[in-house]
């Protein structure tokens, strides 16, 4: 375990400066005049933003079975208005946007076509699964939560599935950005979950690495959900209180406070410069300006994906 540790610690904090890897506030990360703004209302509740390489954000309004597409001047569209109650979303290395179909039981795949653009039509990688939420591996093999059988499951890019951690109620589901490190929350917990991720689906080294998650108060309970990453290795937890930040060495180091007093159910960055972070949140979908970026290493752009 004190071997994993040391190697977290060394992956989070490669090729920082000094002064990141002592400590890393979050007033460095704020931008003094930035706040969330709002990007669109009226839905009934909103989860699974993922962006993709050029930094366009999709998302799920999960009772309305749609997918919505935040296009980089704002403009929103429906992308898929026979979603199944999809919650969770993520584009995988090859540029394909994969679903979780709570209402279906499945997941799905979005492949990217020679054009650049979606396949609106996806294809079935795995049904008869309990899936909340999920990410992509870079060898297109996808972790889920499946909190209602409590454990964490891997499907390969064949469509084979298999449990790969138990014991845990997980929630939501992040991977680092070199794809080795994989995050999971609790959301009646105050902690979060590591594992060494390693190539075939394997989940290795479980620890609770990162900090004592934040709580409203002391008889309540953290709501933790979505979370991502941003290129320094710094964590962002959608929680009751807010976006709970943690720098590289574990550290809680500060709040964002919630755009609205709803529940915060993800966050993600994208945009242009993949600067702004994007919240689901109840009803609406919110962005704020940071100073710092978050577009995954790996992820090729969709024109690179054809080659």
């Amino acid at each position: 375990m004190k071997q994993f540790l040391f190697l977290l610690l060394a992956m989070a904090t490669w090729g920082l400066p000094e002064s990141f890897a002592q400590d890393i506030p979050l007033s460095q990360i704020l931008i003094p005049g930035e706040d969330w703004e709002l990007v669109s209302a009226g839905y009934g509740f909103t989860e699974g933003p993922a962006a993709d390489a050029s930094g366009t954000v999709y998302f799920t309004d999960v009772p309305a079975d749609k997918i919505h597409v935040i296009a980089l001047d704002g403009q929103v569209t429906v992308f898929d208005d026979q979603a199944e109650r999809t919650s969770g979303l993520y584009f995988g290395p090859g540029g394909d946007l994969y679903a979780c179909r709570n209402g279906g039981r499945k997941i799905v795949v979005y492949r990217r076509q020679s054009d650049g653009q979606l396949n609106p039509q996806p294809e079935v990688l795995a049904e008869e699964v309990n899936v909340n939420d999920l990410v992509v591996d870079r060898w297109g093999g996808v972790y889920f939560t499946n909190p209602k059988e409590s454990r964490l499951e891997y499907v390969a890019p064949s469509g084979y599935v298999r449990q790969v951690a138990t014991g845990l109620n997980p929630n939501g589901i992040v991977l680092s950005a070199d794809g080795g490190t994989l995050v999971t929350t609790e959301r009646d917990q105050p902690w979060l979950w590591t594992f060494r991720a390693e190539a075939g689906g394997m989940l290795t080294s479980r620890s609770s690495y990162y900090g004592v998650v934040q709580l409203p108060s002391p008889e309540e309970k953290p709501k933790s959900d979505g979370m991502t990453f941003d290129d320094q290795g710094r964590l962002y937890l959608a929680s009751e209180v807010g976006v709970q930040f943690f720098d590289p060495l574990g550290r809680q180091s500060g709040v964002i406070a919630k755009p609205q007093p709803a529940f915060l159910s993800n966050v993600v960055f994208g945009g242009p410069e993949f600067n702004l972070l994007y919240a689901t949140c109840q009803d609406k979908v919110y962005r704020r300006k940071l100073n710092a970026t978050g577009k995954p290493d790996w992820l090729p752009k969709p024109s690179e994906s054809n080659n």
